[in-house]
């Protein structure tokens, strides 16, 4: 039996169920994006599917409807992998392992679950197979690679469309109606070190029990990143002993809130003792200052014995942790305009210490764009200055509020009629793809809705089975009041 036979709507979450089975990690969506096509071709309906394995696939309006402006309904086809450490899957292989918690929600059992963003997939499907819901003419928009710059959205041709109302379904909480997004980039920093012989006792620090989450819609929950945490461990370290440095690692995603590091170093006989109660120590104090919002840190000290390593020149391993200490994490500015709105972010998402280099990469986000150039000018400074090169990859624009939006009072009267309340209409500091299609057609009207999921980006990912039937309600009532 699927594990999701029992959810509704049930041909919502058939589909969703058929794409976890898919693996189609960010860079890996080859498999989800020609079985979009298949689907298209099982129900005789027009697609386009571009070099890069975007899908557009068309359908005209029902019975009524034929006339009626096209709407675009758009969401992405990849997803974050992410994987408990505990957990045997191969996200290039293996579908999802899916369950239903005794509370409604669905959930992946110790890898990320990609209800961001397959469950605008499944909407989709569902709707373009349907032969009873009145809608006007459909072009559904799935994208490749969202998760890592916006990269299908970035190079997508906009011709094959002809809609101008856009609804995207990329949002995680429903009652909320998204009318704007930061706009955002990843940072590069590349600094080039030296290997010297080394002997020593080796030890293996982890940090690792973190909330993690998105770099953009957790931000502002005061949640710790390892790989800032591990710059602070080997900075109270360099204090209080003598080592070297073997390796360190910490994140796959810059968007994703670091949620375990680890490194290795050589060091004196006499001073592992100290290493090992400075983590004691540390663990304790982060405990402390993450009150609330992060009580599972946990930092181990494993001993590995007696080596001969290669380890980073005392100069390298100097800059390393003078960028550790110095790469900017978190919220840097509040909206002056827009209360509660995170304005500008940065999250070193990914660290690693390469045979004869350094890396780091930062996910920059502002709603502004002279901040964000501002804060990713902090990182080529600071890079440029230890030695290293800068380079910005995936940037993509802010999607900005349009003061007059038919859609978006056409989705809140839509709201109302089905909930007897208005939803709220926010600006987030997430990254939207409706920035770059605002940005490539003109007059387009976007706005941007989702059911509620929690953790999304985390092991801990749950999509919340009734709202996903909320939603869907909302949706096909919106469709059915878009006939001009």
């Amino acid at each position: 039996m699927a594990a999701l036979e029992n959810c509704s709507p049930s041909r919502v979450f058939h589909y969703f169920e058929e794409i976890c089975g898919i693996p189609h990690g960010s860079g890996n969506t080859q498999a989800i994006s020609d079985y979009l096509v298949d689907f298209a071709k099982d129900h005789s309906l027009e697609y386009v599917q571009d070099h890069l394995g975007n899908v557009v696939i068309y359908k005209n309006g029902t019975a009524g409807y034929e006339q009626s402006p096209t709407v675009i309904l758009q969401g992405h086809m990849d997803m974050v992998c992410e994987k408990r450490a505990d957990v045997a899957h191969d996200f290039l292989k293996d579908g999802l392992n899916l369950s239903v918690t005794e509370d409604g929600y669905v959930t992946a059992n110790g890898t990320t679950l990609g209800g961001d963003d397959g469950i605008a997939v499944a909407y989709g499907l569902a709707l373009l197979e349907s032969q009873d819901i009145p809608h006007p003419p459909l072009e559904v928009l799935i994208t490749v690679d969202e998760e890592i710059g916006l990269l299908g959205a970035m190079d997508f041709d906009c011709s094959v469309l002809k809609g101008r109302r856009l609804i995207n379904l990329d949002s995680e909480a429903e009652g909320s109606l998204w009318v704007s997004c930061a706009g955002g980039m990843g940072g590069y920093s590349r600094i080039p070190v030296k290997r010297v012989a080394g002997e020593g006792e080796g030890i293996r620090i982890r940090i690792f029990g973190l909330a993690g989450g998105h770099s953009g819609a957790e931000i502002d929950k005061n949640r710790a990143n390892s790989n800032i945490l591990m710059g602070r461990m080997l900075y109270e370290m360099k204090k209080q002993a003598d080592f070297a440095i073997i390796s360190l690692d910490g994140g796959t995603k810059d968007n994703a809130i670091t949620r375990e590091s680890e490194f290795q170093v050589l060091a004196a006989s006499e001073d592992v003792l100290k290493i090992q109660q400075l983590a004691k120590r540390f663990q304790a104090d982060l405990r402390k200052e993450y009150a609330g919002t992060d009580e599972g840190i946990t930092i181990s000290a494993e001993l590995l014995g007696h080596m001969e390593k290669e380890v980073l020149h005392p100069v390298s391993g100097e800059k390393v942790i003078f960028f550790l200490m110095n790469m900017p994490y978190g919220i840097r500015k509040m909206s002056g305009s827009i209360p509660g709105l995170v304005e500008t972010s940065s999250n070193p998402g990914i660290v690693a210490l390469h045979k004869d280099e350094f890396e780091s990469v930062s996910s920059v986000r502002s709603s502004v764009g002279s901040a964000k150039d501002a804060l990713s000018d902090k990182l080529e400074y600071l890079t440029e200055f230890l030695g290293g090169e800068y380079e910005i990859q995936g940037a993509y624009p802010a999607w900005e509020y349009r003061e007059d939006s038919p859609l978006r009072d056409k989705m809140v009267a839509a709201y109302k009629a089905l909930y007897k309340e208005e939803p709220k209409v926010v600006a987030i500091h997430a990254g939207l793809e409706c920035g770059l299609f605002y940005e490539k057609m003109e007059g387009l009207d976007c706005v941007s809705i989702g059911p509620n999921m929690k953790d999304i980006h985390t092991c801990e990912e749950l999509l919340d089975i009734a709202s996903v039937e909320r939603v869907w309600k909302y949706l096909l009532k919106a469709l059915e009041d878009l006939k001009d």
